[in-house]
């Protein structure tokens, strides 16, 4: 082939968001491509596959919150997409599989006796699912269609400069040239805030320890002393991870119990962890059963339709007062339809008439109270998403003690109730999260929520209670919490946690609005992921660009005021094009990911729900395989 019918795309992150795009190329090139060559560069210091995140060097401690069968790669009929549908299994798939000889693939002699139980509702460690990946994309490799060529290089990226090429700098000296650039650079690792740098100089005038937010995987607890208090501010995954390493990870040991539960045997190597959070409770435990009743219908009320009526409004739209109603009576519809057509015995009323009568009244309203009240009469049985949201909300105990009680019921009671069959419900309000996560970016497309309502709630509250709700650990994790405080390693700082630095008395002091009780500590650690920051954004790459303006902060238009930042990288939403300084798309540059304008969800997703980011990395690839040699 000529050199000139030769296009280069540089793809900066080649975990699996990066290896799914190329997929999308792969799978595309038969009808785009035209005999033309193809190179595509894969950039990260991580395997390609797993990328960081997933990587196989990791704890065998830290799992998956997701069961293998809800885990896929591949896309299937459901991808409402233009190019073709490349079938594939799903994780769970994918190891009987290799169990069985149908695929020939290695299985670390660590891994065997794991790999060899997997269960398609276990949940999977991750260096599991980094076997997975990496199969995925090796076998991705070895099939690709004539033309597109892969060069991987196991280097960070730390500076891109205009062409014609496209330049692209590598930590290691290497110099790539390129006629395009795909950032994939997943979430981004941060500078600590202000008030994480303020926390930060306190502790290093008292010799205290302070660790800002970070992916626990990457950070270093191993200077955190052994039988001391630590102050823990996050309830959420991260917590769990850490929770593990500094207790089962030094060397402890959990013993299931003949009547159920767990009992933990310390090592004597670990820490006493204070928790607390703003709802002061861990997130919900996953399910353990399947939906009973009739298929869901979703969409039903948050659909193409609502969202084309929504943007009728005079107003721009505010998130908690327009769309949340919206969003809430779909989770109530699936779970409604979950109850009465899979536990008919619980009801009162036909769920024709239910539905009927459901559809035409307003979430909120008091006739709707009432016709929920009339169908379903067991309290236990009715969907209450603000006291989800807040389970202690404003109830006050006398002491820590009594407090510590209280958070043991309810966890006891969320692992009884995701064990449930009977409450299978649940699950039917966890499928419409899913669904209106899906129909999320439609509606940002419009440009019609006011920015601070963008910001703050769709941003903010919404994914936190997306996360709590629906990202939350396996079951075990919160039997190892109840363990942990039996054994006093674990005790709960209660909700909307405050944490302030005492200058005089040289320690972390932690409070709460549950009781009146204050625990004091040495050791303070943010147990979460570090928020969007193109301002205080770590990595060197993004830093470059940032400087240089060809990468800017994302800038929330407000028809009602002014715009508002969001910390993510800015892109044209309708086509993941990078924006620079002056708001300008880039015609060779893009980025996609949790931290862009998209807002894209995770890298992989369950089998057969339309996934957004599988028709996302489709009408991508499509776009770069369009597209002609620069200069």
């Amino acid at each position: 082939m000529a050199d000139h019918a030769t296009f280069t795309l540089a793809v900066v992150g080649a975990g699996p968001r990066g290896v799914g795009v190329l997929e999308r190329l792969s799978a595309n090139a038969a009808e785009l491509l035209g005999g033309r060559r193809f190179v595509v560069h894969l950039i990260d210091p991580f395997p390609a596959g797993p990328g960081r995140v997933w990587r196989y060097e990791q704890s065998p401690l830290l799992r998956m919150n997701s069961m293998p069968e809800d885990v896929t790669v591949y896309t299937d009929e459901t991808v409402r997409m233009e190019g073709p549908v490349t079938p594939g299994p799903s994780l769970i798939e994918w190891a009987r599989q290799v169990r069985s000889g149908e695929i020939g693939y290695p299985v670390p002699p660590d891994l065997r006796a794991e790999f060899d139980a997997l269960a398609s509702t276990d949940f999977p460690s991750r260096r599991l699912q980094s076997l997975y990946l990496r199969w995925f994309y090796e076998k991705l490799l070895a099939e690709l269609p004539a033309g597109l060529e892969v060069v991987e290089h196991r280097s960070a990226a730390v500076a891109i400069e205009d062409g014609p090429p496209q330049r692209v700098r590598l930590g290691n000296g290497e110099v790539l040239t390129a006629d395009a650039v795909l950032l994939t650079v997943g979430h981004l690792d941060a500078q600590p805030d202000p008030a994480e740098s303020l926390l930060e100089s306190f502790a290093a005038r008292h010799d205290l320890q302070y660790h800002p937010a970070g992916y626990t995987a990457d950070v270093d607890y191993s200077a955190v002393p052994a039988g001391e208090p630590v102050l823990v501010r996050g309830f959420g995954l991260a917590f769990v991870d850490l929770m593990l390493l500094l207790t089962e990870g030094r060397g402890g040991r959990f013993e299931d119990l003949p009547g159920g539960g767990l009992r933990y045997h310390p090592s004597g190597a670990e820490p006493v962890l204070h928790v607390g959070s703003r709802r002061g409770v861990p997130y919900h435990a996953k399910t353990g059963y399947r939906l009973r009743g009739k298929p869901l219908q979703l969409p039903r009320f948050f659909d193409s339709y609502a969202i084309e009526k929504l943007c009728g409004k005079p107003a721009p739209l505010d998130f908690r007062a327009d769309v949340w109603p919206l969003i809430a009576k779909e989770l109530a519809w699936a779970y409604y339809t979950e109850l009465f057509t899979g536990h008919p015995d619980r009801v009162r009323t036909d769920f024709a008439v239910f539905a009927d009568a459901f559809a035409d009244l307003a979430w909120g309203t008091s006739e709707l109270d009432s016709l929920i009240a009339a169908a379903v009469p067991a309290e236990e049985d009715r969907l209450d998403l603000a006291r989800l949201d807040r389970p202690f909300g404003g109830e006050w105990f006398e002491s820590a003690e009594q407090f510590g009680k209280a958070v043991r019921e309810y966890v006891e009671a969320d692992l009884a109730r995701r064990a449930d069959q009977r409450f299978s419900a649940d699950l039917g309000a966890f499928m419409a999260l899913l669904s209106v996560v899906g129909q999320l970016p439609a509606l940002l497309m419009t440009g019609r929520l006011s920015a601070a309502s963008q910001v703050a709630d769709l941003d903010g509250w919404f994914k936190g209670f997306f996360s709590y709700y629906a990202s939350g650990p396996p079951p075990r994790r919160l039997e190892e919490l109840l363990a942990l405080a039996d054994a006093g390693l674990v005790s709960f700082l209660g909700a909307d946690l405050l944490v302030t630095a005492e200058e005089d008395a040289g320690v972390f002091v932690a409070s709460s609005s549950s009781f009146p009780d204050v625990v004091t500590a040495r050791t303070l650690i943010e147990a979460r992921l570090p928020e969007a920051s193109v301002p205080r954004v770590s990595d060197a790459l993004l830093q470059q660009m940032r400087d240089a303006g060809t990468l800017a902060e994302e800038q929330v238009p407000d028809t009602a005021g002014a715009d508002l930042p969001s910390g993510r990288i800015a892109t044209r939403i309708t086509d993941s094009r990078l924006l620079d300084a002056a708001g300008t798309p880039h015609p060779r540059r893009f980025a996609m990911g949790v931290h862009t304008t998209i807002r894209s969800p995770g890298a992989f997703t369950r089998p057969r729900t339309n996934a957004i980011m599988f028709r996302q990395n489709d009408a991508l690839a499509r776009e770069l395989l369009r597209m002609e040699p620069e200069g």
